[in-house]
């Protein structure tokens, strides 16, 4: 099937924030008593929400987190987030232009792990948020990745026109295995980018690229012939 829409990941793909994420987690955990070190944030819990980050450390750490407690931690977080955006480059590079090119062939939306808001803070501060249909973010869906969720709801939007809304007409862009999970779940043909793991951790994509100045007309015409 011909390409219909290319779906991006936000964190790690467009945006260069994850290091500001764990700066905003571990400020924000550290009140409790609970530490996250860069490594464990990469290497364990990257793939989850701020839900599942916040649970899933205070409960691997031993520490019992009601639910109004959670709530309030990824509230602090989330503020102290903010508060670092603007003092940060924020765009990998070659992103917006890959999305301005992209945007000129085929539709494009985005499906991610981070919170709704965050995202349309980035987009719309670099001026970018005018080239996406459909932004679906975490606290969009009832399951974050690695559930399909995302990506399902992001290509039901971009498909509404057409008569025949198949997945493997749309390609995602991922930086990480758990994206890479959702992504295959949901259908869709995948590209790997090692801005956050080596190529050897994304294996499982269909292309594995280093920059988004290699995602062209070229590469998404031989996921979608």
């Amino acid at each position: 099937m011909p390409l219909l829409g290319v779906v991006f990941d936000f964190d790690g793909v467009i945006a260069n924030t994850e290091a500001l994420h764990l700066q905003a987690y571990q400020e924000t955990l550290s009140e409790k008593g609970i530490s996250l070190s860069k490594s464990d944030y990469f290497e364990r819990y990257l793939g989850y929400d701020d839900v599942g980050v916040v649970t899933a450390v205070g409960r691997d750490q031993g520490v019992v987190l009601e639910d109004s407690e959670i709530a309030r931690l990824i509230e602090a977080k989330g503020h102290r987030f903010q508060s670092l955006v603007g003092t940060n480059q924020m765009l990998f590079p070659g992103s917006a232009e890959c999305i301005q090119r992209l945007a000129s062939q085929t539709k494009l939306a985005i499906a991610s792990g981070g919170l709704h808001d965050e995202i349309e803070c980035i987009l719309t501060a670099t001026s970018l948020r005018q080239y996406f249909e459909v932004i679906v973010a975490a606290d969009d869906v009832g399951r974050p990745k690695p559930a399909p969720d995302g990506y399902v709801r992001a290509v039901s939007h971009l498909a509404r026109n057409h008569a025949l809304p198949t997945p493997n007409s749309y390609v995602a862009i991922e930086d990480s295995q758990w994206g890479l999970i959702a992504a295959r779940a949901a259908g869709l043909k995948t590209i790997g980018i090692t801005n956050t793991y080596p190529g050897s951790s994304l294996a499982d994509a269909d292309v594995v690229v280093d920059s988004l100045n290699e995602v062209d007309r070229r590469v998404l015409a031989a996921l979608c012939p």
